[in-house]
Protein backbone atom coordinates (compact mmCIF):
# COMPACT_ATOMS: atom_id res chain seq x y z
CA UNK A 1 0.00 0.00 0.00
CA UNK A 2 1.05 3.45 -0.78
CA UNK A 3 1.32 5.77 2.13
CA UNK A 4 -1.56 7.45 0.24
CA UNK A 5 -3.98 4.91 0.95
CA UNK A 6 -2.51 4.01 4.58
CA UNK A 7 -3.55 8.07 5.25
CA UNK A 8 -6.82 7.31 3.65
CA UNK A 9 -7.65 4.31 5.15
CA UNK A 10 -7.01 5.72 8.89
CA UNK A 11 -9.01 8.51 8.10
CA UNK A 12 -12.11 6.14 6.98
CA UNK A 13 -11.61 4.65 10.31
CA UNK A 14 -11.70 7.71 11.90
CA UNK A 15 -14.92 8.83 10.18
CA UNK A 16 -16.49 5.87 10.75
CA UNK A 17 -16.10 5.33 14.42
CA UNK A 18 -16.57 8.84 15.32
CA UNK A 19 -15.36 8.31 18.62
CA UNK A 20 -11.45 7.95 19.73
CA UNK A 21 -10.15 4.76 18.61
CA UNK A 22 -6.65 3.57 19.91
CA UNK A 23 -3.80 3.39 18.37
CA UNK A 24 -3.52 -0.61 18.81
CA UNK A 25 -6.26 -1.07 16.68
CA UNK A 26 -5.24 0.98 14.30
CA UNK A 27 -1.78 -0.84 14.23
CA UNK A 28 -3.71 -4.19 14.43
CA UNK A 29 -6.71 -3.16 11.38
CA UNK A 30 -3.14 -2.51 9.29
CA UNK A 31 -0.69 -4.76 10.13
CA UNK A 32 2.24 -1.77 11.26
CA UNK A 33 3.84 -1.37 13.43
CA UNK A 34 3.16 1.45 16.42
CA UNK A 35 5.61 3.61 15.41
CA UNK A 36 4.72 3.84 11.58
CA UNK A 37 1.48 4.44 12.73
CA UNK A 38 2.22 7.51 15.04
CA UNK A 39 4.35 8.45 12.31
CA UNK A 40 1.64 8.76 9.99
CA UNK A 41 -1.00 9.79 12.33
CA UNK A 42 1.34 12.67 12.98
CA UNK A 43 1.39 13.28 9.69
CA UNK A 44 -2.47 12.99 9.23
CA UNK A 45 -3.37 15.85 12.10
CA UNK A 46 -1.05 18.10 10.56
CA UNK A 47 -2.74 17.37 6.73
CA UNK A 48 -6.00 18.86 8.70
CA UNK A 49 -5.25 21.50 10.48
CA UNK A 50 -3.12 22.71 7.40
CA UNK A 51 -6.35 22.63 5.35
CA UNK A 52 -7.33 25.02 7.61
CA UNK A 53 -11.15 23.59 7.09
CA UNK A 54 -14.08 22.03 9.83
CA UNK A 55 -12.50 18.88 10.46
CA UNK A 56 -9.19 18.00 12.51
CA UNK A 57 -7.87 14.89 13.62
CA UNK A 58 -6.45 15.18 17.08
CA UNK A 59 -4.36 12.81 18.97
CA UNK A 60 -5.76 11.99 22.79
CA UNK A 61 -2.91 9.99 24.30
CA UNK A 62 -2.84 6.46 23.02
CA UNK A 63 -5.88 7.12 20.71
CA UNK A 64 -6.90 9.16 17.28
CA UNK A 65 -10.29 11.02 16.63
CA UNK A 66 -11.71 12.74 13.93
CA UNK A 67 -13.18 16.32 15.12
CA UNK A 68 -15.04 19.56 14.51
CA UNK A 69 -13.17 22.79 14.83
CA UNK A 70 -13.64 24.40 18.01
CA UNK A 71 -14.28 27.77 16.52
CA UNK A 72 -17.36 26.39 14.84
CA UNK A 73 -19.08 24.51 18.09
CA UNK A 74 -21.60 27.38 18.26
CA UNK A 75 -22.90 26.81 14.45
CA UNK A 76 -22.93 22.73 15.01
CA UNK A 77 -25.00 23.09 18.59
CA UNK A 78 -27.45 25.41 16.61
CA UNK A 79 -27.56 22.94 13.93
CA UNK A 80 -27.62 19.80 16.05
CA UNK A 81 -30.17 21.84 19.10
CA UNK A 82 -27.20 20.77 21.31
CA UNK A 83 -27.42 22.45 24.53
CA UNK A 84 -24.45 24.41 25.84
CA UNK A 85 -22.63 22.51 28.45
CA UNK A 86 -22.19 24.02 31.78
CA UNK A 87 -18.85 25.15 32.86
CA UNK A 88 -17.52 24.07 35.77
CA UNK A 89 -17.13 24.90 38.96
CA UNK A 90 -14.52 26.16 41.42
CA UNK A 91 -14.75 23.33 43.25
CA UNK A 92 -15.08 20.94 40.18
CA UNK A 93 -12.47 22.20 38.53
CA UNK A 94 -10.03 21.94 41.79
CA UNK A 95 -10.82 18.30 42.17
CA UNK A 96 -10.63 17.61 39.01
CA UNK A 97 -6.71 19.47 38.59
CA UNK A 98 -6.43 16.96 41.85
CA UNK A 99 -6.99 13.64 39.79
CA UNK A 100 -5.11 15.17 36.20
CA UNK A 101 -2.16 15.87 38.10
CA UNK A 102 -1.80 12.82 40.77
CA UNK A 103 -4.00 10.06 39.27
CA UNK A 104 -4.76 8.13 40.02
CA UNK A 105 -6.35 9.24 43.22
CA UNK A 106 -8.96 7.85 45.44
CA UNK A 107 -11.70 10.41 47.11
CA UNK A 108 -10.10 9.76 50.28
CA UNK A 109 -6.94 11.43 48.57
CA UNK A 110 -9.19 14.63 47.07
CA UNK A 111 -10.37 15.13 50.34
CA UNK A 112 -7.76 15.03 52.23
CA UNK A 113 -5.96 17.17 49.98
CA UNK A 114 -9.08 19.72 49.82
CA UNK A 115 -10.17 19.32 53.75
CA UNK A 116 -14.04 18.90 52.62
CA UNK A 117 -16.44 15.99 51.26
CA UNK A 118 -16.21 15.02 47.38
CA UNK A 119 -17.92 13.28 47.07
CA UNK A 120 -21.24 15.04 45.27
CA UNK A 121 -17.92 17.04 42.89
CA UNK A 122 -16.70 13.34 41.90
CA UNK A 123 -19.74 11.88 40.77
CA UNK A 124 -21.08 14.93 39.19
CA UNK A 125 -17.53 14.63 37.43
CA UNK A 126 -17.98 11.53 36.34
CA UNK A 127 -21.23 12.23 35.27
CA UNK A 128 -20.18 14.85 32.97
CA UNK A 129 -17.17 11.96 31.72
CA UNK A 130 -14.61 13.62 32.75
CA UNK A 131 -13.35 11.29 35.22
CA UNK A 132 -13.83 7.52 35.36
CA UNK A 133 -13.09 4.56 38.34
CA UNK A 134 -10.00 2.54 37.18
CA UNK A 135 -10.14 0.27 39.21
CA UNK A 136 -9.27 -0.06 43.08
CA UNK A 137 -6.63 0.26 45.27
CA UNK A 138 -5.73 -2.89 47.37
CA UNK A 139 -5.61 -2.25 50.60
CA UNK A 140 -8.40 -2.61 53.40
CA UNK A 141 -11.69 -1.33 52.34
CA UNK A 142 -10.55 -1.37 48.77
CA UNK A 143 -11.17 2.58 47.84
CA UNK A 144 -12.04 3.28 44.33
CA UNK A 145 -9.25 4.99 41.86
CA UNK A 146 -9.65 7.84 39.68
CA UNK A 147 -8.35 8.73 36.03
CA UNK A 148 -9.33 11.46 33.57
CA UNK A 149 -10.96 10.35 30.87
CA UNK A 150 -10.16 11.48 26.59
CA UNK A 151 -13.16 13.73 27.19
CA UNK A 152 -10.99 15.47 29.86
CA UNK A 153 -8.02 16.07 27.44
CA UNK A 154 -10.53 16.71 24.38
CA UNK A 155 -11.90 19.77 26.98
CA UNK A 156 -9.04 21.07 27.71
CA UNK A 157 -7.44 20.97 24.29
CA UNK A 158 -4.68 18.60 25.30
CA UNK A 159 -3.20 15.63 23.60
CA UNK A 160 -1.83 13.72 26.44
CA UNK A 161 -1.40 14.62 30.04
CA UNK A 162 2.39 15.56 29.75
CA UNK A 163 0.90 18.72 28.07
CA UNK A 164 -0.70 19.84 31.43
CA UNK A 165 1.46 22.70 32.80
CA UNK A 166 3.85 22.95 35.45
CA UNK A 167 3.43 24.08 39.14
CA UNK A 168 6.19 25.06 40.51
CA UNK A 169 6.64 23.02 43.91
CA UNK A 170 3.80 20.54 43.61
CA UNK A 171 5.76 17.12 44.12
CA UNK A 172 4.83 14.10 45.38
CA UNK A 173 5.60 14.84 49.15
CA UNK A 174 2.59 15.83 50.04
CA UNK A 175 1.91 18.89 49.19
CA UNK A 176 -1.40 19.68 47.83
CA UNK A 177 -2.93 21.69 45.18
CA UNK A 178 -4.88 24.92 45.47
CA UNK A 179 -6.98 26.47 43.28
CA UNK A 180 -7.09 30.10 42.91
CA UNK A 181 -10.82 31.09 42.83
CA UNK A 182 -10.06 35.00 41.92
CA UNK A 183 -8.35 34.26 38.63
CA UNK A 184 -10.28 34.03 35.31
CA UNK A 185 -8.49 30.95 34.50
CA UNK A 186 -8.64 29.19 38.22
CA UNK A 187 -5.07 29.08 37.92
CA UNK A 188 -3.52 26.35 40.29
CA UNK A 189 -1.08 27.27 42.89
CA UNK A 190 0.64 24.92 45.99
CA UNK A 191 0.45 25.76 49.29
CA UNK A 192 2.53 23.28 51.85
CA UNK A 193 -0.16 21.47 54.53
CA UNK A 194 1.27 21.87 57.84
CA UNK A 195 3.34 25.00 57.02
CA UNK A 196 0.95 27.36 58.98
Amino acid sequence: MTTKEVLSIIESILFASGDPVPLDRICRALDMDLASVEALAADLCDMYTERAGGIRVIRLENSLQMVSECKYADYVRLALEIRKKPSLSATALEVLAIIAYKQPVTRQYVEQVRGVDSSYTIGTLAEKGLIYEAGRLDVPGRPILYRTTDDFLRCFGLSSLRELPEISGFNDEGQQLIIDETSEDAAAAVDAPDSK
